[in-house]
């Protein structure tokens, strides 16, 4: 931490601009200040506009031959998307940029006048003096197959919310007409037979009204093999005794369809996307060497290296930690010591990512499986289930990390060193 912070520090010199720009959905301000944090200009405003953005770099053009700096490092914050295009417009144009975190300007924007009043000229000035202290983080827009891998991770992620949303909707349809049905199909989207019944005889009175015969030869119209005709006669006994509201039967069956045609259509997504992630994988020259390790599928290796990007240029594993916001932190004053806990500062969709594919592993990779029930058992300050998960979870990183950078494969033998291997061995033959 303190070798990075003195990298950063030492990049703002005497020949370095530095410009500090609050983003916004329509108009930015920007402000110009030297290495000590001294106003160099006044205040820019500038439209979110090809002008605007031509209107920004000439500024500092202009800034930089007037006071003969010899670059131009500007500061944003990571607001929404709306920064993206003007930070790729500015890196287009030879000028470095990197963010700084909105709780960051919060928390120091009463440094500048001793005053919480918001503005977005001062945030500007803010974000530009927090930069100069190098207090800022550096700016990576992958470009490439990473870039692809990202989007496609977004992207797989949003349907899949829009899926547990569309079958709440239907469960509640079946738990108001027909709540014994879950009785009879305990997943009601994972087999034809439950899903062929929902679209076409959805309530009780369509099942008492075909009858055993009627309802199992509905079943059979999407599933090939033999069906059980004790599912048929389940579900009519259910009908029969449902305590489901019988009122507003066509209004509701025609919401559950459109809900249906809209799950399906969905599902069809989600494999076009994996199909996608699959491609992309490939494309990155690593599929064979996440596949490689137990436990990690097509989807969380894709997942990981769309947050991630390319590994190689990480200087070590830790700082990918960092970036999950799995760096450990600690609160202590005086005699008062608070336990350790994960920042939380970092890529929220990679540290969940890593969470769930920790979870996968410990159950079926046999190393992170020791390596948990070593972690929960050991006699010196066990770990919760969580915590354990979440050193899971940065394990997983270190070895992806090995891997990648030293362009190996995965092998059982070499995950842990001796010392880790003897300490997990004793901790089993305890146990």
């Amino acid at each position: 931490m303190k070798d990075s912070q003195n990298k950063k520090l030492m990049a703002i010199d005497t020949g370095t601009l530095v410009v500090g720009i609050d983003i916004a959905k329509s108009v930015q301000w920007a402000r110009f200040v030297d290495y000590r944090g001294m106003e160099l200009s006044k205040a820019l405003r500038f439209n979110n506009t090809i002008d605007g953005f031509k209107r920004i770099v000439e500024k500092c053009t202009s800034l930089k031959k007037s006071y003969n700096f010899k670059k131009i490092i500007v500061g944003m914050e990571p607001t929404g998307n709306y920064w993206k295009p003007l930070a790729n417009f500015l890196i287009a144009n030879n000028v470095e940029v990197v963010t700084v975190g909105t709780f960051q300007t919060k928390m120091a924007k009463s440094l500048d006048d001793n005053s919480p009043t918001k503005s977005d000229a001062k945030d500007a000035l803010t974000i530009a003096r927090l930069v100069k202290d190098g207090r800022y983080s550096e700016v990576y827009m992958p470009d490439d197959i990473y870039a692809e891998l990202r989007i496609l991770g977004s992207l797989r992620a949003q349907i899949n919310d829009k899926l547990y949303a569309v079958k709440n909707r239907i469960h509640n349809v079946i738990v108001e007409y027909f709540p014994e049905f879950t009785s009879v199909f305990k997943n009601p989207f994972k087999g034809k037979a439950s899903m062929q019944i929902l679209k076409n005889c959805p309530f009780p009175a369509h099942i008492v009204e075909l009858g055993i015969d009627g309802v199992l030869a509905e079943i059979k119209k999407s599933v090939k093999k033999t069906v059980g005709k004790q599912k048929a006669e389940q579900i009519v006994k259910a009908a029969r005794s449902s305590v489901g509201v019988s009122y507003g039967m066509s209004a509701a069956q025609m919401k559950l369809s459109m809900h249906i045609a809209e799950l399906e259509l969905l599902q069809e997504q989600l494999l076009e996307i994996e199909k996608a992630m699959d491609v992309a994988l490939i494309q990155t020259g690593f599929s064979e060497t996440l596949l490689g390790i137990k436990g990690i599928g097509i989807v969380s290796a894709a997942n990981i290296l769309g947050e991630v990007g390319d590994f190689k240029r990480f200087e070590n594993e830790r700082q990918i930690h960092r970036l999950a916001g799995y760096n450990l932190t600690e609160n202590s004053s005086g005699n008062n010591k608070s336990g350790t806990r994960i920042s939380k500062r970092g890529r929220k969709r990679l540290r969940s990512v890593l969470f769930q594919s920790a979870m996968v592993m410990v159950t079926k990779n046999d190393e992170m499986k020791s390596l948990y029930q070593h972690l929960k058992g050991r006699k010196n300050n066990p770990l919760k289930s969580k915590q354990a998960l979440v050193v899971i979870a940065k394990k997983i990183i270190t070895i992806i990390y090995k891997l990648v950078t030293k362009e190996i494969k995965y092998e059982a033998k070499l995950v842990f060193n001796n010392f880790r291997t003897k300490q997990i061995e004793e901790t089993l033959k305890a146990a």
